[in-house]
């Protein structure tokens, strides 16, 4: 792995030696560690499937000026680790329900140098300590996506943002999303297509606003949720 592969990503958002170096040593530890909870390893893949795609999310205000950032069902670290690199003034929250995934999120974090993430061991909505805490949340490949607003509402302070990283856009479901954010407090900001790496295309991150205060009724109890969305 050299920085000339991440020549890229350096020179689009500017990244310094210390973020090339750390980039680099996060995609070495996934190639290596055969039970990454990724299908994605490999990594020249990864350096477009898992950075380019996190990264791109820099190119929105919301992303590049916040201080406090909740990545929601983090997995393998993306996107949160990457903008984590990228953005060593936020605080980066990397939730994950499952303890395998806590365990390697620890540990690929450490061995990159990455200090100014959390590893936060439970589900999304019995995390208390973050609820109206964070400036932005951000999902990727999570759920459906009135599931992942209501998720994020909570732990959204009032102004703050979500960004949800989405594929082919969907009419039936971006509908329901709408009557679920109206349900919870937040209101469409922009659906933006994003082009990460040469020839990635049906790539959008679409991001909310919190406009008013989430109903004190969510989060419901776990699994909820899925099992009820809103907006159906």
């Amino acid at each position: 792995m050299t920085g000339l592969q991440l020549g890229g990503l350096t020179a689009r958002y500017e990244l310094s030696a210390l973020q090339v170096s750390q980039l680099e040593e996060i995609l070495r530890t996934l190639e290596a560690d055969e039970h990454a909870p990724t299908a994605v390893r490999s990594a020249t893949q990864a350096l477009d499937i898992h950075l380019a795609d996190s990264l791109v999310a820099l190119e929105l205000d919301q992303i590049a000026t916040a201080t406090t950032i909740a990545d929601i069902g983090a997995g393998a670290g993306f996107p949160g680790l990457p903008l984590a690199v990228a953005l060593p003034a936020a605080r980066v929250a990397l939730v994950e329900s499952q303890r395998r995934k806590c365990d390697f999120l620890m540990g690929i974090a450490s061995t990159a140098g990455v200090e100014n993430t959390t590893v936060v061991c439970a589900r999304a909505e019995d995390w208390r300590e973050g609820l109206e805490s964070n400036d932005t949340v951000v999902a990727r490949a999570l759920a459906p996506q009135p599931v992942v607003l209501e998720y994020a509402a909570p732990l959204l302070r009032p102004g703050g943002s979500l960004v949800d990283w989405r594929g082919r856009r969907d009419a039936d479901e971006e509908g329901a999303a709408l009557r679920a954010a109206e349900i919870l407090g937040l209101e469409l900001a922009e659906i933006r297509r994003v082009e990460p790496f040469e020839g990635a295309t049906d790539r959008h991150v679409h991001v909310f606003s919190k406009v008013a205060a989430t109903p004190e009724r969510f989060p419901r109890r776990a699994g909820m949720a899925r099992k009820r969305p809103l907006g159906g």
